[in-house]
């Protein structure tokens, strides 16, 4: 049995991988901990997962304006001191870092404390914790399949993809319809901006509903926590049923959710894509257009490229309206994009990434039998 800390906080696009590896890991009978960070985001999604250890952990992102980046030194001060006496504590064998700020100081303590690290990126651009924490020695980094990252050796990188919950599996539309509490007969745009909601896509979404109704599509919006109660609106249909929308600000029914839409209006965070190839669940993608080193345009860019779905910058979301009505009625074209999605769920990246960190372990277990009969042949 190996003791390992992961380190995951920040958004649900680095928990939710962290806490696939974790249920890969315990499920092989390993030992983990993970460190998040003190947003409600975390606090949130953890409540599902009882069985896991959680321990939250200082830092903010990084920022170059002087206030901000005096307290982003500050927290991450002290979030280097407290992961240095955690790890001590813990003695882990081994430390997984999925990058953002939270991972910083975790890893950098490990390096110091010469405990064997490991990073994963699920981004198509590397993130800063990933560029800065590469130059301090990690046994290995997950990269996305045909990304590279200079100053690594060809011994450090693996190209697996982003590791997804067991519970994130495609379900019968019948199921996860009646799961939400929406019509089995209507078609179902679902609005998803990420585990923090996406302002601009939920006010679209409030906007054109009715549009949408009059045309016979339901609406299913998480808008993100603290950007307004759950509600429900009714609009009539053009044969005078009744179409609803429903706003939430979270959900921890992805599966249900994504297996549910015939359409999914989304950003385009790593995490969530990987969601969204898991559960088959065509989509039209609006970058954030103001993400660190504008990754998600890469991601989207990606995805859009095999077939997935397509891509929407935020500056022409006046046709994003026209985009979902091309394609939702389009069952010929939803079921190639299903047929890609499929393709490219082939490979999974958390069975890989398990295989990966036994035989580090096992290396690093042999390295240091090799240092204990040195030591004693000396």
């Amino acid at each position: 049995m190996n003791r390992i800390v992961i380190s995951c906080g920040g958004t649900g696009g680095h928990l939710t991988p962290g806490i696939a590896l974790a249920e890969g890991l315990v499920d092989q009978g390993h030992k983990c901990w993970l460190f998040i960070s003190r947003k409600k985001v975390d606090e949130r999604l953890v409540e599902k997962y009882p069985e896991f250890e959680f321990i939250k952990t200082s830092g903010l992102p990084f920022s170059f304006r002087p206030v901000r980046f005096v307290r982003f030194l500050l927290t991450h001060f002290r979030g280097f001191v407290s992961s240095f006496r955690l790890l001590r504590k813990l003695s882990p064998d081994l430390v997984v870092g999925f990058g953002g700020f939270g991972s910083a100081g975790v890893c950098a303590a490990s390096a110091l404390l010469r405990i064997p690290f490991v990073l994963h990126e699920s981004n198509r651009v590397p993130g800063r914790a990933v560029r800065a924490l590469r130059y301090l020695g990690p046994e290995r980094v997950y990269l996305p399949p045909g990304v590279r990252l200079r100053g690594l050796g060809p011994s450090q990188v693996r190209h697996y993809g982003c590791p997804v919950r067991k519970e994130i599996q495609p379900r019968p539309l019948p199921q996860s319809r009646a799961a939400l509490g929406m019509d089995e007969q209507s078609k179902l745009l679902v609005v998803f901006g990420g585990s923090q909601g996406a302002s601009v896509l939920n006010a679209w979404a409030e906007e054109n509903f009715e549009y949408f109704a009059h045309e016979g599509v339901s609406l299913y919006c998480v808008t993100g926590m603290g950007k307004g109660e759950e509600r429900m609106m009714e609009a009539k249909t053009r044969s005078g049923a009744v179409a609803i929308a429903r706003f939430v600000p979270f959900t921890d029914q992805v599966a249900d959710l994504l297996s549910a839409a015939d359409l999914v209006v989304a950003r385009a965070g790593a995490g969530s894509i990987a969601e969204l190839i898991r559960c088959r669940a065509p989509a039209i993608l609006v970058p954030y257009p103001y993400a660190a080193d504008n990754h998600q345009r890469a991601n989207a860019a990606f995805f859009e490229q095999q077939g997935g779905g397509i891509v929407l910058d935020q500056d022409r979301l006046g046709d994003l309206r026209r985009e979902v009505m091309e394609i939702i009625f389009n069952d010929w074209l939803l079921r190639k994009f299903r047929g890609n999605l499929q393709r490219m769920d082939r490979e999974n990246g958390l069975k890989l990434i398990l295989r990966d960190l036994d035989e580090i372990s096992q290396d690093t277990r042999a390295r240091n039998r090799e240092r204990k009969l040195e030591g004693v042949q000396c």
